[in-house]
């Protein structure tokens, strides 16, 4: 059972002054430099959406052959107020850009499916104790912690809340965690009707096989490092349409994604890390976010990043990002 923490978390008024702060930076997030592609999130042309118009492979080719790419925002793009893996984080995000979102499924003891990227509940919630230990009767008490430590006003959302969100507005890509079980997860997805909208992740081909088992009508993003392991992946019974090819998070590999580009496999390159010599740290420490304009020029279509805004900020400029009204991209008025 989680235990309650206010040692070394910042909780001045997080229910006024924080929540305050937090509506505030919603309604900023628009007003980056994005060119023409964004308004701000007045509500003068609403959130962006990402819906697939037939399906999500089509999407994702349409956006290709567009010479555009599609900013992930890992973890559903937490910045300051906002924190990680929260339904109000993606939604303020969609004010600012058009993103997939990619998100962190856990299970309670007690079967519930929910967002959560750690084993333990300490670092984005204010709770403590191991995620294999708390039933989601405590869990739903939590708030969550952004990455400042500050307490926020939001709740950890379960996926059906998560999917419920998503319908209609946007592609999520899920991690599944060690307690996360794919049957169920798939279940919920098709039953929310998400199952054009969503990317599975696997990390093993054994993985990639029960996922496509489960659920062949979904896609599914599976490492491959060179040519071959594609094939790899086809011998193992999963066909190469189903496939979306995460490349990595350190060197950009251009000859493999000409490689993939002609067996019709998307490519995902990471930029995101925590480690002060990821791509993206790198990018923010020397001021060149032009790179991950360079990015998708290379050949990457989905760039997987902790700097979303940025990204899709440099992408604009370059005319990289992907267009309103083309491709399931469009811009929906909130009132």
């Amino acid at each position: 059972m989680p235990h309650y923490k206010t040692e070394g978390v910042s909780t001045m008024s997080p229910f006024l002054s924080h929540a305050a702060l937090s509506a505030a930076i919603a309604i900023g997030l628009g007003t980056t430099a994005l060119g023409q592609n964004t308004d701000n999130a007045s509500g003068n042309k609403g959130t962006w959406h990402l819906v697939p118009e037939t399906t999500l492979s089509a999407m994702l080719d349409c956006i290709e052959q567009s010479d555009t790419s599609l900013i992930s925002a890992h973890r559903g793009g937490p910045s300051p107020g906002l924190p990680e893996n929260s339904v109000e984080t993606m939604d303020a995000l969609l004010t600012a850009i058009p993103a997939v979102m990619e998100i962190d499924v856990a299970q309670s003891p007690d079967g519930v499916h929910y967002l959560m990227h750690d084993r333990t509940l300490d670092r984005t919630t204010t709770g403590t104790g191991n995620v294999t230990d708390a039933p989601w009767s405590e869990v739903q008490k939590l708030f969550l912690v952004d990455e400042a430590g500050w307490v926020t006003p939001y709740r950890v959302p379960t996926l059906n809340q998560a999917l419920s969100w998503a319908i209609g507005r946007t592609v999520l890509q899920i991690d599944f965690k060690r307690t996360a079980d794919y049957e169920e997860v798939i279940e919920l997805i098709r039953a929310q009707d998400m199952a054009e909208s969503v990317i599975l992740i696997a990390y093993s081909v054994e993985a990639a096989q029960k996922l496509y088992a489960l659920a062949p009508e979904m896609l599914i993003s599976f490492s491959l490092s060179a040519p071959g392991d594609l094939d790899e992946v086809v011998a193992a019974g999963i066909p190469a349409d189903r496939i979306v090819a995460f490349t990595g998070t350190r060197t950009a590999k251009p000859d493999l994604y000409q490689a993939l580009d002609e067996a019709d496999v998307e490519v995902i390159f990471g930029t995101l890390g925590r480690s002060p010599n990821s791509i993206d740290n790198i990018i923010d420490r020397f001021g060149i976010d032009e790179r991950y304009a360079e990015l998708s020029e290379g050949g990457v279509d989905v760039i997987a990043t902790d700097r979303p805004r940025e990204a899709a900020a440099a992408l604009s400029a370059a005319d990289r990002l992907p267009k309103e009204g083309r491709c399931g991209v469009r811009r929906a008025s909130n009132k």
